[in-house]
C-alpha cells in the first residue's frame, strides 16, 4: 500500500466490498472500474448531468463527484440494485410503461434521482405534482429531450 492508497469497504446494493483504492478514486470510477457495475455513467464528470446519479443512504449523490474513500461503509445504491430479484422498481417498471427513454444513456440516473426524489418527497408529506418533479429533476439531463415521458413516469410512480 503506497501513501496514495486505503482500503475502503463499499456496501453497495447491499453487498459489502473490500477494496484498496487511489484515495483520489472517485466513486462512479469504484463502481464502474473495479466493481463492474456500469449502470451509472460518466456524462460530464463535473457534477453537471446526473448520469451519475446513486444513492447513498437513500440520499441522491452524483458518483463523479463523491470519493470512494468518504463512502466507506455507507449504504450505495445503483441502478442495478433497484429491482427485488426479477420485480422491478416502481420507478424502472413507470419509466418503461412511459417509453420515458431513448437513447438510454441518462435514464440510470434519471431512475435513481426519481427513486430519492420520491423518497424525499414522502419524507416531506408531499405528493410531487408535475412542477415539483421538473424542479427537482432538473439535475438530471437528457439530450434526447425525453422529459415529455420521464415527468408522468416518475407522476405514475408517486401514485
Amino acid at each position: 500500500m503506497d501513501a496514495h492508497s486505503a482500503a475502503v469497504t463499499l456496501m453497495v446494493n447491499g453487498e459489502e466490498r473490500t477494496l484498496e483504492l487511489d484515495t483520489r478514486t472517485t466513486l462512479l470510477d469504484a463502481l464502474r472500474e473495479h466493481l463492474g457495475l456500469t449502470g451509472a455513467k460518466k456524462g460530464c464528470d463535473h457534477g453537471q448531468c446526473g448520469a451519475c446519479t446513486v444513492l447513498i443512504d437513500g440520499r441522491r449523490a452524483l458518483a463523479c463527484l463523491a470519493l470512494a474513500v468518504a463512502s466507506d461503509g455507507v449504504g450505495i445504491t445503483t441502478i442495478e440494485g433497484l429491482a427485488d430479484g426479477e420485480e422491478l422498481h416502481r420507478v424502472q417498471a413507470a419509466f418503461i410503461a412511459h417509453d420515458a427513454y431513448q437513447c438510454g444513456y441518462c435514464t440510470p440516473g434519471q431512475i435513481c434521482s426519481a427513486v430519492g426524489l420520491l423518497a424525499e418527497a414522502e419524507a416531506e408529506g408531499l405528493v410531487p405534482d408535475e412542477d415539483l418533479i421538473r424542479e427537482r429533476m432538473s439535475g438530471n439531463l437528457c439530450r434526447c429531450g425525453a422529459y415529455a415521458n420521464i415527468v408522468p413516469a416518475i407522476a405514475e410512480a408517486a401514485r
